[in-house]
């Protein structure tokens, strides 16, 4: 039976998988990189996913002036990645350090990712405390043979 007591609600929301992914932007000199949990593929054609980012991320400015980036898909040990990027980077902060990376023309790529995706911004919506970003995707490579990340809550309500 359906309620709407929140911690029911948040415990139910908190049961959708979504996948991990590190979000890498590239613009006039200045890259960086923030862990994303909220990506979902919704459309065939064009090929296109969403990724939601807490509105007042230091990486929306790049991400706004530079209209792509790049999705570096995590494998099913994403504690490495996870703790680099968990805690966030301010812009001018170097958020590779000690990681390996390509150059794109979507944000730099990591190394260690199974895969990348370069995204082209299509529209961004404004979702609660959140930005939704649904974005064509135009590029793409297959790093390893590996399972992705599936990532699920306990709570819908919070990180």
């Amino acid at each position: 039976m359906l309620t709407n007591n929140c911690d029911t609600i948040g415990q139910a929301v908190g049961r959708l998988p979504s996948g991990c992914a590190i979000l890498t932007v590239a613009h006039a000199g200045n890259s960086t990189g923030v862990l994303v949990s909220w990506i979902q593929q919704a459309a065939f054609e064009p090929l296109m996913v969403t990724v939601a980012i807490k509105r007042g991320r230091p990486v929306q400015e790049l991400l706004e002036a530079a209209g792509r980036f790049s999705l570096n898909l995590i494998g099913d040990d994403p504690k490495p990645l996870f703790r680099h990027f968990g805690r966030g980077f301010a812009l001018g902060e170097n958020a590779f350090s000690g990681l390996e990376i390509l150059d794109s023309d979507y944000g730099p790529l990591l190394t260690s990712a199974i895969a990348h995706l370069g995204c082209q911004v299509r529209t961004r919506v404004p979702a609660g405390d959140h930005d939704l970003y649904l974005v064509e995707v135009i590029a793409a490579s297959v790093s390893a043979d590996a399972k992705p990340y599936v990532h699920s809550r306990s709570t819908g309500q919070s990180y």
